[in-house]
């Protein structure tokens, strides 16, 4: 069976501009993502008790 790349499905190949857009926008959207995460977890440990001194 011959295989097909996944470049030759899409038609044509993206422009580089376009790539490193999506890039930019997931590595952003991880680096919120984990700040969200990051507050949630020091706001459940002030409400604990546990503060930094």
């Amino acid at each position: 069976m011959p295989s097909i790349s996944l470049a030759a499905q899409g038609g044509q190949k993206k422009s580089l501009w376009r790539r490193l857009l999506w890039l930019m926008l997931l590595w952003s959207a991880s680096v919120l993502a984990l700040g969200i995460v990051a507050m949630l977890f020091r706001l459940l440990m002030t409400a604990a008790g546990m503060r930094a001194h």
